[in-house]
């Protein structure tokens, strides 16, 4: 099982694939544009063989940024 931790700051956003029986983590990433970040942590996750995480956003609504890339995860191929 794996995990989506997303994260964001008034500047920026980043998130990463955390796999929760190891404690791996994919690389994260960080950028202005939280669809630019969904879109790339997706890639990243999908050429690792992850296809299917859990959506973490922490105490963060769902909305603006976060919705953003989650959406443009979800484009991009992550299931969750």
């Amino acid at each position: 099982m794996y995990k989506l931790v997303a994260r964001r700051s008034n500047k920026y956003i980043s998130a990463q694939v955390i796999n929760l029986k190891s404690g791996a983590t994919l690389a994260g990433v960080k950028a202005k544009r939280a669809s630019e970040v969904g879109a790339e942590i997706a890639k990243r996750a999908i050429k690792a063989k992850i296809k299917e995480v859990v959506f973490d956003r922490g105490a963060y609504k769902y909305h603006g940024r976060i919705k953003q890339l989650a959406e443009s995860a979800r484009e991009a191929g992550l299931h969750f």
